[in-house]
């Protein structure tokens, strides 16, 4: 062994460590191998993926983020003016309808519902003194009735004797003057009893004498003006703007006094540009995101989408018939509705994102 060469030891060995090594090396390769494989066929696979959903969804949802919370609002104002001696809400308070608002003070509208049942009494008893008028001028009429008959045969005898020649001229001149004179009496009773009757008359089917009835109007416009002086929500809401609800204030009929926010008629005003209308209709489904709340999603539904644009309802429209016109996509409100109970409150004017999924349609 010692006279052995050193290089043919070395070759010997050489192959074994060679081999060793690429036997080693070989699977790791083969993954590497595969790996590009998968790697390389992944990308057009991901493009193929890409381009179907784009093919598959493309214009089935529209969306705007100039959409905002909208809630029916309610301006009270008094129908009596008055000053305030009582308010019993405060700003942002949740109110029942029926519930008590304000008071105006009520002691002008009691003085002037005093005065109308004062009226209505002397209307009631100027109507008994006409009904015993009508009795008394039926008595003249009868009377004078009697009086003509006996005036009238007074004056036929009279006549008689005058063509005759046995009575004078005084006597037959007597006797037609007493009968114009009971004549012109029985048309003074008539005259007072048809004035009695009309007093009496009410002009309609109630047979409530006309005075009568006006008086009453009067008292209950009376009695409605002095109800009137307790002002109270109309439905259920959110009461705002009361600060100039101040006792002391005069607060003239007519002019609002507060405003109340109706909070079961929340829903969502989405102004969508007029190239994402082609495919909307009313009842298809909605996603309803809101900025103050980050996260929440709420259900909603197409309920109507407007008559006109949003410039065409403005204080002054666009004028697009000069030489300044430029084109600008117009803006159409779409009324959304909200579906459910959400879990947080919808104030109104909140800011809102709406995506519209024109191919389902909601119950």
């Amino acid at each position: 062994m010692a006279d052995a060469d050193p290089k043919i030891e070395r070759t010997k060995v050489q192959p074994v460590a060679i081999n060793t090594i690429e036997e080693v090396d070989a699977p790791a390769q083969k993954r590497r191998s595969w790996g590009r494989i998968a790697l390389m066929a992944s990308v057009p696979l991901l493009i193929v993926a890409g381009a179907g959903y784009v093919y598959l969804t493309g214009g089935r949802y529209v969306s705007t983020d100039n959409a905002y919370i909208q809630q029916d609002m309610i301006s009270v104002s008094p129908f009596v003016s008055g000053p305030i001696t009582e308010v019993d809400v405060k700003e942002n308070q949740q109110v029942r309808a029926g519930q008590v608002l304000f008071r105006i003070d009520p002691a002008p509208f009691q003085v002037a519902l005093d005065q109308a049942n004062a009226a209505l009494a002397a209307a009631r008893v100027d109507i008994s003194t006409k009904a015993t008028d009508t009795g008394s001028a039926a008595a003249d009429i009868e009377s004078a009735k009697a009086d003509i008959a006996l005036a009238q045969a007074n004056y036929d005898r009279q006549a008689a004797l005058m063509k005759q020649g046995f009575t004078t001229r005084t006597s037959f001149d007597a006797a037609a003057h007493a009968l114009a004179a009971g004549k012109a009496t029985l048309a003074t009773a008539e005259a007072t009893a048809a004035h009695a009757r009309a007093a009496l008359s009410s002009g309609d089917t109630s047979g409530t004498p006309a005075a009568i009835q006006a008086a009453m109007a009067q008292r209950e416009q009376a009695a409605l003006n002095l109800a009137r002086t307790v002002v109270r929500a109309p439905k259920d809401g959110i009461v705002s703007q009361t600060s100039r609800l101040q006792i002391g204030n005069v607060t003239p009929s007519g002019v609002p006094a507060l405003s109340l926010v109706v909070s079961q008629a929340a829903w969502v005003e989405a102004n969508f540009k007029e190239t994402d209308l082609n495919h909307m209709a009313p009842g298809q489904c909605a996603e309803l995101k809101f900025d103050a709340y980050p996260g929440l999603k709420v259900k909603g539904r197409v309920q109507s989408i407007g008559a006109g644009t949003g410039s065409e309802f403005s204080v002054l429209p666009a004028q697009n018939a000069n030489g300044n016109w430029v084109k600008v996509t117009q803006r159409v409100p779409v009324r959304v509705a909200i579906q459910g109970n959400p879990p947080r409150a919808m104030i109104a004017g909140l800011s809102t994102d709406v995506k519209v999924d024109t191919k389902t349609t909601c119950q």
